[in-house]
């Protein structure tokens, strides 16, 4: 696909200039950058005199993208994954029109089977280690930030994954606790039971189980903040004689349990730790034991953007469903129900969007321009990577091998 280049930038809204021969060094570099990109259909300005776009000229292109300088511009070159997340933070580039459309067409310019081509050829990156010692940085790292700041954009149960909208009307804490009960009912919870969740956040989840269910909840989080705020909601809530949350590793659980939940940690377990994981869960279920895993995943095996994973979230690595099998099929744990939440989660995300624009300012105050934007691309490039379906979202039910005592039908998730 060739390239459309003018010397001069146009106002938004006008009509292209005629195409001129690429000739200088600058618009040369720009094709090449969107050549890297699938020739995403966006207009590239370097400053404001070189123009670039591939595409039709007479169409709508999905956006503007203003780069700086040529440092900057030959910096995005070298690593275009890496550089434009970084040169976007430091606002040596902007992005005129819808970011989250933008990114879309983005994804869509690049189809799977390339990305995962280029992503194998990146020499040394790889996911950080998540050993015992590595899963804490990793988690201080994301989820220590600070209460307050996730306070602002998560709503008002803290739930920091993806939701359950029973309506397209539903408001984001609805859609929250719609999907703590759509949890509770998929594993048949029962008053009196013993329940280990791994990777609680906040604690939300354990404390629905708790007050609505009556279940006893043991909550395991290596994030002391994290921590700290859901001991304080549960005391707050009259919950403390209920639900015992626990600054340790899952690694480290013991006793048995009735249910086995774990809604958002898998992302942070590793692939080379699942059939470890697996073995814990056989562990602690009895023979009528059954449970539920939550995660961020794949159609097939690829990594984490590397940006998202340098700048946001260490360690992270989304798996496909054969590798979520690791864990059930060497230990005898059987897979009852798979259900993929992926437009939920892209829902989710535009309303976290929203809420997190509306406090931008103390978020600025709070840190810094650079962590805004940093951030504000975060989250609506989590937007399109779930809207392009690059990223999915299973909820994964399952029970030991020998239990007998299954639902017939799936009436009670709706009940």
């Amino acid at each position: 696909m060739n390239a459309i280049v003018s010397s001069k930038q146009e106002p938004e809204g006008s009509p292209p200039s005629p195409p001129t021969a690429a000739s200088s060094l600058e618009a040369r570099l720009l094709q090449r950058l969107l050549q890297s990109a699938g020739n995403l259909d966006v207009e590239l300005l370097l400053g404001n005199e070189i123009v670039v776009r591939a595409g039709d000229p007479r169409g709508t292109s999905a956006g503007r993208v203003r780069i700086k300088d040529r440092a900057t511009l030959y910096r995005m070159l070298r690593d275009p994954q890496i550089g434009f997340g970084e040169a976007y933070s430091e606002g040596r580039v902007d992005v005129e029109g819808d970011l989250v459309k933008l990114l879309e067409s983005a994804y869509r310019a690049s189809p799977p089977e390339r990305r995962r081509g280029v992503l194998a050829r990146l020499v040394g990156r790889r996911p950080r280690a998540n050993t015992l010692a590595g899963s804490r940085e990793n988690i201080h790292h994301h989820y220590d930030l600070g209460n307050e700041f996730y306070s602002l954009w998560l709503g008002s149960t803290m739930a920091y994954t993806c939701a359950y909208y029973p309506t397209e009307g539903a408001t984001l804490d609805q859609a929250q606790l719609a999907k703590f009960d759509h949890v509770c009912r998929k594993i048949r919870l029962k008053s009196g039971e013993n329940v280990v969740e791994a990777g609680c956040g906040w604690g939300g989840l354990a404390m629905h189980m708790a007050e609505h269910y009556g279940a006893k909840v043991r909550a395991f989080n290596i994030s002391k903040e994290q921590i700290k705020w859901a001991r304080e909601q549960a005391r707050a809530r009259g919950l403390a004689g209920q639900v015992e949350f626990i600054e340790d590793d899952y690694r480290n659980v013991t006793g048995q349990c009735d249910a086995f939940v774990s809604v958002g940690m898998l992302e942070h377990v590793g692939v080379e730790n699942y059939p470890a994981l697996g073995r814990l869960i056989r562990r602690v279920l009895p023979a009528n034991g059954r449970g539920l895993i939550h995660s961020i995943g794949r159609n097939s095996p690829g990594e984490l953007h590397p940006w998202i994973e340098k700048h946001i979230f260490p360690g992270a690595y989304p798996p496909s469903l054969a590798q979520m099998t690791q864990i059930f099929e060497p230990n005898g744990l059987s897979v009852l129900d798979v259900e993929n939440l992926r437009l939920h989660y892209a829902h989710t995300l535009r309303d976290w969007l929203g809420l997190y624009e509306s406090a931008v300012d103390r978020v600025r105050e709070l840190y810094d321009e650079r962590f805004v934007r940093m951030w504000r691309l975060y989250l609506a490039g989590s937007i399109a990577a779930f809207t392009t379906g690059t990223l999915q979202l299973f909820q994964v039910v399952f029970a030991t091998a020998e239990n007998n005592e299954l639902p017939a039908t799936r009436a009670h998730l709706y009940a």
